[in-house]
């Protein structure tokens, strides 16, 4: 099982990743931590901002999480980060 820290510290990269346009390199990392709920959650939110709404949609069924909740991508990103305590 990966380090908790180690997986927040991950994905708080990953969104700083995104939100300066560097989608490959944010996909990458939430996708090493695939089955983890902000991993999870974050890769939703990637695919959206890519424009892959089934893709999208698919992960967002594996969160609690909706395609609907944010209709603003940096918003949701912020709520990811938050939920990892960064």
């Amino acid at each position: 099982m990966a380090n908790p820290e180690t997986t927040a510290g991950d994905l708080i990269r990953a969104i700083d990743l995104a939100l300066a346009g560097k989608w490959d390199e944010a996909h990458a990392i939430a996708q090493r931590h695939e089955g983890e709920k902000a991993a999870d959650w974050l890769h939703a939110v990637l695919h959206k901002i890519e424009g892959d709404v089934d893709n999208s949609r698919y992960w967002y069924r594996r969160t609690s999480h909706g395609y609907e909740d944010y209709d603003d991508a940096n918003a949701e990103l912020a709520a990811v980060r938050a939920s990892l305590g960064g």
